[in-house]
């Protein structure tokens, strides 16, 4: 399996970033790290492994970027205002850094946004927020609210950045017909810490008229085994 390692100055963070890249050819996919994770994260609990098939078959190509979730949501040490900028900022780093390389790379104009933990919140908060770029949305036990982080502040930039508050109240044809058009997937375990946030999320999007998958395994909690599973099987439902 070919593997790539890349390392920039991001001026929207204004320090270094990091990223791997597996694969010689195929659809490209984001697949972001869970909270605070690195770069390195889906390579080294097995992520990448499972999907090693559609890697080497040219069938998908993968771009893992670093986090700054440490920077951003978990730095409790800053007020909030500012944890929700430096969000932005990385934002920023995904959208004109990678997914400007991504398409420059493979002739691709939109990507797969995917995630575990709080990688799936990445994920469908870029893809819900710029559905001109991302084609599939796969979540995999995933959480989705950022109030956690925030302890009662509440702003635009927050409002703006947390799915559960803007879902339900976005009207604009142009974004819906765009998220409409995507291929969601929800995977969580009956057992799953955030199985009722998937399942909120879900309610949602099935008020908003917007096709989805809520695949619950019964019988599983929140692990990277089923993560494992779970990935290659979405994967599989791309076509081209």
């Amino acid at each position: 399996m070919k593997e790539e390692y890349f390392k920039w100055f991001s001026y929207y963070l204004n320090r270094e970033f990091e990223m791997l890249v597996f694969g010689h050819s195929g659809y490209p996919v984001i697949l972001f790290p869970t909270s605070k994770g690195h770069y390195y994260e889906n390579k080294d609990f097995g992520l990448i492994d499972s999907a090693a098939e559609l890697i080497e078959q040219g069938k998908i190509k993968i771009y893992c970027p670093d986090s700054a979730d440490a920077q951003s949501w978990y730095d409790y040490s800053v007020h909030p205002s500012e944890r929700v900028l430096t969000h932005i900022a990385y934002e920023n780093t995904i959208l004109n850094d990678v997914i400007g390389y991504i398409n420059h790379d493979t002739g691709h104009e939109k990507a797969i946004a995917a995630g575990c933990g709080f990688g799936a919140y990445h994920a469908a908060n870029l893809a819900f927020r710029h559905p001109d770029l991302i084609s599939h949305i796969f979540c995999m036990g995933g959480f989705f609210d950022i109030k956690q982080f925030i302890f009662g502040f509440y702003d635009d930039n927050c409002y703006f950045n947390n799915p559960p508050d803007y879902l339900p109240n976005l009207t604009d044809p142009w974004y819906l017909d765009r998220i409409r058009q995507m291929g969601i997937v929800l995977g969580t375990g009956g057992q799953d810490i955030c199985l009722n946030e998937n399942i909120s999320l879900s309610n949602i999007l099935s008020r908003k008229d917007i096709n989805h998958w809520l695949d619950i395994r019964e019988g599983t909690g929140n692990s990277w085994q089923l993560w494992k599973e779970m990935f290659p099987r979405y994967l599989a439902l791309i076509n081209g």
